[in-house]
C-alpha cells in the first residue's frame, strides 16, 4: 500500500492549518521551525531548565558613591517644604499695631499667631524621617565613615530645625535655637573670648567712627537700578550659569539669596557702595555656594544649608566686604548692633526695650522696628527667648579668618578654597578635601579671585599675626600723643 500524502493526512493543501504545518518545515524535511521549535520548549517540564539564584535581599551591589548620593539626595528631598524665615514670618498688621500704640504695646504675636501660619508638614512625621535617615547613614557607612558623620549631624540638626519651628512662640523654639545658631555668650575656639566680648569691642569703635572722615555714600538708586546692575555683573561672574536678581515686596532684609537667584527689596534705595556689598556677599558667596553644592553628583547635601553652616556663610560673606574693601562702619554697626540686641533680649530685654535701644542708636523708625523683628521672630516677644541666628554673624567673620590664617600657618592653604565647595561647617573642610581625588566631592568652581590665587591673602595674614601681638593700647597711645599735636 502507498503510504497516505500529506494533503490526504490532513497536513497540507488548503485545509484548516495545512499551510502553516507546510511553513513549519524546513526545506530539509522535517524540521520543526522557531515557532514550533518555542512549542516544544512550553512543553517541557521545570526541571529541564538550568536555575537561576533569586537576586539577594539587598538588591545589586552599591558602590561606596552610590550610597553616598543616594542618602544625601534624601536628605535635600525632606528638607525641601522646611522654610524657616517663612515660617516666623510676621505680617504687616504687626507692624501696625504697634505704631498705632505709639510703640507703647508689645506686638501680638504669641504661640497662637504662629499656629496659624502653617509649615507645610507635620513636624513629628518630618522630624522622624529626618532620624530614620540619620539610622540610614549610620547603618549603611558606618558609625566612623566621616562621610557619613557629616551626613548625619546634617539630618539631625534638620530635625531640630523641625522641632524648633513646632515650638515657635515659646521658650522651647529660643532653647533649639541656641543650640542650633549659637549664643552670644558662646566662647571663641581660645577658650576665653565671647561673641558678646567681640560685640562691646567693635561697639566702642564703631560708635566713635565719623563717615564724613571716610567717605560717605548717598543712597539713590532704586531697587530696580539695583537689580539691573547686579544682574550685568553676575552674567559676567557666572558666565555659564543664569543668575537672576529682581525686586521683591515680600522680604524684610534689603536683599535675600536663593539657589540660584537674587530677591531685592522693592521700595529700599541703595548706594553704590551697597551694590558691591550685594555682588560679594550674596553673589560671591551665598550663590557661589549654593551652585557649587547643586554640581555636586555624590555630595548632594553641600547644596543645602543647615544651622550648622551658617556661621561659615555668614561670616564669609561678611569677611568678603572687608577684603574687597566695600565694608564701611554703618554696616559694621549694623551687624554688631543685631549681637547686643540678641544679648539683651537673653537677659530678659523685651521688645519695646530692645526698639528703644535702637532708637538711641541713631536708627530710622523702621529701622528700629526691622531690626527688633530680626531678634524677636519666632520667640517671645516679652523676652527672654531670641532668635540668635543674628549672632552668627560676627562670630563667622572672626572664625573664617582665624581658620584661614591658621590654614596658611599649618601649610594647608590648600584647604582654604573649599570653604566655598559648598554650604559646609569648618570641621566638614578636611574631610571633604580628601575625598576629591576618589571622586566623592567636587572641587568648587565658582571661586572669587582671591581664592584662586592665594598668594595676596598669605601676605595678609602673614603681616596679621603680627599685628595681633603687638601691644594694643601703648601703640594707639604713641600714636594718639603724635595726632594731638595738631591740636
Amino acid at each position: 500500500m502507498e503510504p497516505k500524502t500529506r494533503r490526504e493526512r490532513g497536513e497540507g493543501g488548503s485545509g484548516k492549518g495545512g499551510g502553516a504545518a507546510d511553513k513549519a518545515l524546513d526545506a530539509e524535511g522535517g524540521k520543526p521551525l522557531e515557532a514550533d521549535a518555542g512549542k516544544v520548549l512550553e512543553e517541557e517540564t521545570p526541571e529541564h531548565f538550568p536555575s537561576i539564584p533569586p537576586p539577594p535581599p539587598s538588591g545589586p551591589w552599591r558602590s561606596y558613591k552610590e550610597v553616598v548620593a543616594q542618602l544625601a539626595a534624601r536628605i535635600v528631598e525632606a528638607q525641601r517644604p522646611i522654610r524657616v524665615l517663612q515660617a516666623i514670618r510676621w505680617d504687616n498688621g504687626v507692624e501696625e499695631q504697634f505704631f498705632k500704640s505709639k510703640a507703647k504695646e508689645l506686638p501680638r504675636v504669641d504661640p497662637a499667631y504662629y499656629a496659624s501660619v502653617d509649615l507645610g508638614f507635620d513636624p513629628r512625621v518630618k522630624a522622624e524621617e529626618f532620624e530614620a535617615i540619620a539610622r540610614d547613614v549610620d547603618a549603611d557607612l558606618g558609625e566612623s565613615d566621616a562621610i557619613g558623620q557629616i551626613m548625619q549631624a546634617t539630618a539631625l540638626e534638620y530635625r531640630d530645625v523641625v522641632r524648633m519651628l513646632a515650638a515657635r512662640g515659646t521658650p522651647n523654639f529660643y532653647a533649639f535655637s541656641r543650640k542650633l545658631y549659637g549664643s552670644p555668650k558662646d566662647k571663641f575656639p581660645d577658650g576665653k573670648s565671647t561673641v558678646r566680648d567681640l560685640g562691646h569691642v567693635l561697639y566702642a569703635i564703631l560708635t566713635k567712627s565719623d563717615e564724613n572722615h571716610l567717605g560717605a555714600a548717598e543712597r539713590s538708586l532704586t531697587s530696580a537700578e539695583c537689580a539691573a546692575e547686579l544682574n550685568e555683573r553676575f552674567a559676567s561672574y557666572f558666565a555659564d550659569t543664569a543668575v537672576h536678581v529682581q525686586a521683591d515686596d515680600s522680604i524684610l532684609a534689603d536683599a535675600a539669596a536663593g539657589n540660584d537667584y537674587v530677591k531685592i527689596r522693592t521700595g529700599a534705595l541703595f548706594s553704590p557702595r551697597d551694590i558691591d556689598i550685594l555682588e560679594v556677599h550674596e553673589g560671591w558667596v551665598h550663590i557661589a555656594t549654593s551652585l557649587n553644592g547643586q554640581l555636586q553628583p555624590v555630595a548632594r547635601w553641600l547644596a543645602k544649608g543647615p544651622p550648622r553652616t551658617t556661621s561659615v556663610q555668614e561670616g564669609l560673606a561678611a569677611l568678603l566686604e572687608i577684603f574687597t574693601f566695600r565694608a564701611y562702619p554703618r554696616r559694621a554697626r549694623r551687624l554688631n548692633d543685631r549681637v547686643l540686641a540678641v544679648d539683651k533680649t537673653e537677659d530678659g530685654a523685651n521688645f519695646i526695650e530692645v526698639f528703644e535701644w535702637f532708637r538711641t542708636e541713631g536708627y530710622e523708625e523702621d529701622e528700629c522696628f526691622n531690626n527688633t523683628r530680626r531678634i524677636f521672630r519666632g520667640g517671645v516677644v516679652e523676652g527672654g527667648a531670641p532668635f540668635t541666628k543674628d549672632a552668627c554673624y560676627c562670630k563667622g567673620i572672626v572664625l573664617n579668618y582665624a581658620f584661614i590664617r591658621s590654614a596658611i600657618q599649618h601649610n594647608r592653604a590648600d584647604l582654604i578654597p573649599y570653604l566655598f565647595v559648598g554650604k559646609v561647617a569648618h570641621e566638614d573642610v578636611p574631610v571633604l578635601a580628601r575625598r576629591v581625588a576618589d571622586g566623592v566631592v567636587k572641587p568648587p568652581r565658582y571661586l572669587p579671585s582671591m581664592f584662586r590665587d592665594l598668594n595676596g591673602l598669605a601676605i595678609w595674614m602673614a603681616y596679621s599675626t603680627f599685628f595681633s601681638q603687638l601691644g594694643g593700647e601703648p601703640i594707639a597711645d604713641h600714636y594718639g600723643k603724635l595726632f594731638a599735636r595738631t591740636g
